[in-house]
């Protein structure tokens, strides 16, 4: 099995507290990536970033000075947004951290597929950027379908915890001998599932770590997930969707 999870766009560096395992896989790619990046100017890098004053200043500096070989922080550690502040890597115990280092992938505009512990540095490119490239129209046409043929030599199993706009870069290149199993987190109203961003963030966070410190490997195992108060849902689930439903007050973030 291998579980895919998007990235965050906050990231910080942290050289010294976990080494790095290597190289990310497509780091040539990324060097492409770079590149095209770098012959922009400020302002068009700020559009394509939508972001304010202050973080493009911060992202074109960043730029600038890019080294993506040295000073390296494990992607796993680097990303700090709210599924990772829940999946909590910093404090787990190192058969978790093992368990993680085997099936979790996270996925990247700027690096296509991470290894947890892959070697990164801070960056600021989604995969819905539009960022033509060597003749491409966009991410997921620059990437195709090589992220999903590199998941798909490791295992015939995956578990989507991505968001739609990274799991898009997966999901259509699907073999048919491949399983591709989205979890959906959400509470019922209106006599639908309603999904909450910031509640799915968390969701998917406390199943990655719940998996690691279960040590899930089977499929069928992921109905037991009962974590920020959820419950799998039989009635609402199908072969491809797993569906979790929540009750009581919403957590706070940590």
């Amino acid at each position: 099995m291998r579980i895919i999870l998007a990235p965050a766009k906050k990231m910080n560096v942290d050289v010294d507290s976990f080494p790095v395992d290597a190289l990310p896989q497509f780091l040539p790619k990324t060097e492409q990536l770079l590149s095209a990046l770098q012959a922009m100017s400020p302002q068009a890098l700020q559009k394509l970033w939508k972001c304010n004053d202050a973080i493009a200043a911060l992202n074109v500096e960043r730029l600038a000075r890019m080294d993506l070989h040295h000073r390296l922080t494990p992607a796993v550690m680097s990303y700090e947004g709210i599924a990772y502040r829940y999946m909590a890597p910093g404090v787990m115990e190192q058969s978790h951290l093992d368990y993680l280092r085997e099936h979790l992938r996270i996925l990247s505009g700027f690096y296509g597929l991470l290894r947890p512990f892959d070697g990164v540095t801070p960056y600021r490119l989604e995969m819905q950027a539009r960022l033509a490239v060597n003749g491409h129209r966009d991410l997921y046409a620059f990437w195709g379908d090589r992220l999903t043929r590199q998941l798909e030599q490791e295992s015939n199993c995956i578990l989507n915890l991505a968001s739609v706009e990274y799991s898009k870069a997966i999901e259509p290149y699907i073999s048919s001998g491949t399983i591709f199993l989205t979890c959906v987190f959400g509470e019922w109203r209106d006599g639908k599932v309603i999904e909450k961003g910031t509640m799915c963030k968390m969701a998917r966070g406390q199943m990655v770590r719940w998996l690691a410190e279960n040590h899930i490997t089977h499929l069928r195992d992921l109905r037991d997930f009962d974590q920020l108060g959820y419950a799998f849902s039989p009635a609402l689930s199908r072969e491809d969707r797993l569906v979790f439903l929540r009750q009581g007050p919403e957590p706070k973030e940590p």
